[in-house]
């Protein structure tokens, strides 16, 4: 059971140090400290006074069943996204979105159509790839076709960030909230779906109002051509196959999806294994020739070495995933002292469940939706299954308004320095909360029956 221990000094020192150690994340590229740090050390000392807090009232046993459900939580999520990260970066070392980048800025398409694909392609592919490594994809894109052009790239980088927000929305791999939301059981796989209208919304309303401002000039081509290594596409089949293994792990056999991510990724082991194999074997036939310093695609590159699982998982966002692990601890500790059981009072009993949702992506834009979606579910408020739907479809899209609301954008603007800026971004965050609020009215309208 948890305390009411809001008042005391531990309670208040653990506020204290969360808001400090937060304030620390969104400054990550001015002062060059990784945003895990500070929220390493904020969850170390949170629990320390937890326990510190409980033991001064004769209880030494709930802090230690209470981090252990944190570190649950957190094991399923670690586990998920690893094996996730893991295929896309073989997917990335396989040359796959580098393939689709060169296609794209090779076809001497006009400004303004490379916008609405960038978007469009950034809406497609945020559900399967996350919005992170989406973001960064058609942010390549956009830079490379605009080249001088650091109004068209702006604005691009803002179309971009949007639409990949919006459409992780609607999928449990599309963001990490969604993904929590998914593992908590508060949404099935299938029930996603109810807010791809809404999520269409949500990045189309802004993104014709942006587009009228987009130059309809045609950049000169760029002639890039790559191609896709051995095993390209049996990589993408596997990732597929990896994502309806962990589905029906979760529908079909009540076990979380992360251990079907995990059996997913012994796919990509097995194949690893069957690269590995060719391309030793394409090395040594090529030292015969004396070609040694050219890859299996005969590509030159004289330290080109065969295909390796192991360095896949070792370039995992290691920085992101200790993020979390600080993120989800800090948040579990804060709701030990009952600080979420007072918010959740006055945001869900006080205001109601649909101010409530909508005031969760307006915080996540300033906060990062990650804390605050977390915090919800730690909450765990009694409502409707369309309001379950409303709040993962705010903390989705919410943090678009601000280039820093999102990994999208944190991303961006470190790729496009000093073009894609937080006060470019902040010149259209109106346009962008038209199309928050227009994707809040049409769920509102569209799944009137499940609120």
């Amino acid at each position: 059971m948890i305390m009411d221990l809001t008042s005391t000094l531990y309670g208040y020192l653990g506020v204290i140090i969360f808001v400090g150690a937060y304030a620390l994340v969104p400054l990550e590229n001015s002062i060059h400290l990784r945003k895990s740090k500070p929220v390493l050390f904020a969850a170390g000392a949170i629990w320390l006074l937890v326990s510190m807090a409980y033991a001064a009232i004769g209880d030494t046993h709930t802090a230690h069943d209470a981090i252990k459900e944190s570190l649950l939580e957190y094991a399923e999520l670690f586990l998920f996204l690893l094996a996730a990260m893991t295929y896309i970066n073989a997917m990335e070392e396989r040359n796959v979105f580098q393939r689709l980048r060169s296609l794209l800025v090779s076809k001497g398409f006009s400004l303004r159509k490379i916008f609405w694909i960038t978007g469009g392609l950034a809406f497609v592919i945020s559900p399967v790839a996350d919005n992170l490594t989406t973001a960064l994809l058609m942010g390549a894109v956009a830079m490379a076709v605009g080249g001088k052009n650091k109004r068209f790239i702006a604005i691009a980088c803002i179309n971009i960030v949007v639409a990949a927000n919006a459409g992780g929305a609607f999928s449990p791999f599309g963001d990490i909230t969604t993904l929590m939301v998914w593992q908590k059981g508060k949404i099935a796989f299938t029930e996603f779906f109810a807010i791809l209208v809404p999520s269409v919304v949500n990045w189309l309303v802004p993104a014709l109002i942006m587009g009228m401002f987009v130059d309809k000039g045609v950049p000169a081509p760029l002639k890039q051509d790559v191609t896709m290594k051995y095993g390209a596409w049996t990589i993408m089949g596997l990732f597929l196959a990896t994502i309806v293994t962990a589905v029906s792990f979760h529908n079909f056999f009540h076990l979380p999806p992360a251990a079907g991510m995990m059996f997913g990724l012994s796919f990509l082991g097995l194949f690893s294994y069957h690269i590995k194999r060719h391309e030793n074997r394409s090395l040594k036939y090529d030292g015969i020739l004396g070609v040694r310093d050219k890859d299996c695609n005969g590509n030159g590159n004289s330290d080109f070495s065969p295909f390796d699982i192991m360095k896949k998982i070792s370039r995992a966002e290691w920085d992101t995933l200790l993020f979390f692990y600080g993120v989800i601890l800090c948040v579990g500790g804060l709701s030990q002292f009952g600080y979420l059981a007072k918010v959740s009072e006055f945001m869900y009993t006080d205001l109601g469940a649909t101010w409530a949702n909508v005031l969760v992506g307006v915080l996540s834009a300033i906060v990062d939706n990650i804390p605050v979606m977390y915090a919800v579910l730690t909450m765990d408020p009694t409502m409707p299954h369309g309001q379950w739907l409303l709040v993962t479809l705010t903390a989705g899209t919410g943090g678009s308004m601000l280039a820093i609301g999102s990994a999208a954008g944190v991303a961006l603007m470190g790729t496009a320095r000093g073009v894609y800026t937080f006060g470019a971004h902040l010149k259209w965050t109106p346009v962008i909360a038209l199309g928050y609020g227009a994707s809040i009215l049409c769920h509102l309208v569209i799944n009137r029956a499940l609120m």
